[in-house]
């Protein structure tokens, strides 16, 4: 008899599909040349529909996560969408008129590691390690490292900081993050 496996299990090319859907809309959003906060928008949208935010949020607020009520990580969730979508879209008008190419992916504990290279204008090639799992129930990304450096150590150290200037009030947290980015 075979070991029960789910109807849909993640794999090496399912994890690869995943971050080539998100590239693509990523690209199509780059190369619209609309305005700044139309684009900020629509990066927020690309990564609540191909990124783990539950566990990326979870993971950059650390242990005052467990102890938050579920109203307040809701607020701060939301807003922690909306900062990630500005930051990270600021950094991707970078990226205008050059490409990221995926080129692997392979298992590493319970989660696929998906590797790509990003060709920017006038830069080195820069090295791209994408996370993926679909422990949530879907496949999506929960990690991205771009040239060694981890989003989620980085943002946890980031959140935190602010946390801690707020006297570990997650509520002011959420109302500042929904200005920052």
């Amino acid at each position: 008899m075979l070991p029960w496996r789910p109807a849909h299990a993640l794999d090496a090319d399912g994890a690869h599909a995943l971050i080539d859907r998100s590239l693509a809309e990523v690209y199509q959003v780059i190369n619209s040349g609309q305005p700044a906060p139309q684009m900020y928008q629509q990066f927020e949208a690309i990564f609540a529909r191909y990124a783990d935010v539950d566990v990326i949020a979870r993971s950059a607020l650390g242990p005052a996560a467990r102890q938050t009520d579920p109203a307040t990580f809701a607020e701060y969730r939301q807003a922690f969408q909306g900062y990630i979508g500005r930051k990270y879209g600021a950094r991707f008008r970078e990226f205008i008129g050059s490409r990221i190419e995926v080129t692997g992916s392979r298992q590493l504990k319970s989660f696929y590691a998906v590797t790509s290279v990003a060709y920017l204008n006038g830069r080195a090639p820069l090295e791209v390690e994408w996370h993926v799992s679909d422990r949530s129930g879907q496949d999506l990304y929960f990690n991205i490292i771009i040239e060694g450096v981890n989003m989620l150590a980085s943002e946890r150290a980031e959140i935190g900081a602010m946390l801690a200037r707020r006297q570990g009030d997650v509520a002011a947290l959420a109302a500042d993050l929904r200005q920052a980015g």
